[in-house]
């Protein structure tokens, strides 16, 4: 028996909650596992886990074993990491989660910059706006946008979110200009964004003067990905606010006209974030630093909120890409 392979089996299993996630994300076949716990327990003569059709859970000795196990593992990780060799070329793979737009938009055209600087290092992306379980899912960390609202995870500010409301010209010219947030409530239709975890609509959201106002306008569409959020908006469905990065193109093309200037809210920040379990190897430090400097020089994260307004101009608020609890806390 690998006993350090059974030990990595082991563990992902009591992350996972199940046999098929743990096997998935080990790309191992999930009979292999089995046969790997199986062993294990053998090898102790003791019972680790307990399985049901749904779910397994740990036993007593279980869970003595897991904190065990989980700290000997990452000492080796740490020990491979301290070697010159792989602080000199740090390899391996990274399972990194970020939703569709800053995915599309942002990190995967830059990725070519980090292949060159770390060509050892293979990312895994997971493209997508659903909330994501690092453990479970053995995510390596996720970049997403909000308050980070669970403290057992870690998180890097790394840049900040700036929202615009905006509608399509063919909209604006059938419906008319809203010149007031109440607007969007009457005569008016708003692309909505809902969670893909709780199914809650995010509100627009407006500031002025110390008034802040709330807007639950009616749809004739809602939707949980961020790139079907601009689409629906550019096809003449509604006023929507999404962040500048997002906007930005759309707006320099005639898409798409910010309106509403005169009305704001706080920005809101990007983190990238990782279980606190997992060693902060190498490869994911040298990651994570990479990605930080990428967003604080990148464009399309800082120009939007600087330029002259149009008219009818930009404004910021949150609605699209917030939900950084969801994302890490279940995301």
């Amino acid at each position: 028996m690998d006993k350090f392979a059974a030990m990595q089996a082991f563990v992902r299993v009591v992350e996972a909650g199940n046999f098929t996630k743990a096997a998935d994300s080990m790309a191992l076949p999930k009979p292999t596992v089995t046969r790997l716990i199986q062993s294990l327990e053998g090898h102790l003569h003791t019972k680790l886990l307990n399985r049901t059709t749904r779910r397994v859970t740990v036993t007593p000795d279980g869970a003595a074993y897991y904190e065990r196990a989980l700290r000997l593992l990452g000492e080796v990780d740490e020990l491979e990491a301290g070697m010159s060799q792989a602080k000199a070329n740090p390899r391996g793979r990274l399972r990194i989660d970020i939703s569709a737009s800053l995915g599309r938009l942002v990190l995967v055209p830059a990725l070519p910059e980090f292949h060159a600087l770390y060509p050892d290092i293979q990312i895994d992306l997971g493209v997508t706006d659903r909330p994501v379980d690092l453990i479970g899912e053995n995510v390596d960390c996720v970049l997403r946008g909000g308050v980070l609202t669970d403290q057992s995870l870690v998180a890097r500010r790394i840049a900040e979110l700036h929202f615009i409301a905006a509608a399509s010209p063919g909209y604006l010219k059938r419906h008319g200009v809203p010149r007031h947030p109440r607007d969007l409530e009457t005569g008016h239709t708003v692309v909505n964004y809902f969670s893909s975890h709780t199914g809650r609509i995010f509100p627009f959201d407006f500031t002025k003067n110390g008034e802040r106002i709330e807007i639950r306008g009616r749809h004739i569409v809602s939707v949980n990905d961020s790139n079907a959020y601009v689409a629906a908006a550019i096809a003449g469905l509604g006023v929507l606010q999404a962040p500048s990065f997002m906007l930005e193109v759309c707006i320099d093309r005639g898409e798409l006209e910010p309106v509403l200037a005169d009305w704001c809210v706080d920005p809101l920040p990007l983190h990238v974030v990782y279980p606190p379990n997992r060693h902060l190897s190498t490869k994911l430090r040298v990651f994570v630093d990479w990605v930080a400097e990428l967003f604080a020089r990148n464009d399309l994260m800082q120009r939007r909120c600087t330029l002259p307004p149009p008219e009818p101009a930009a404004q910021f608020a949150p609605i699209c890409v917030r939900a950084l609890s969801e994302s890490t806390a279940n995301p």
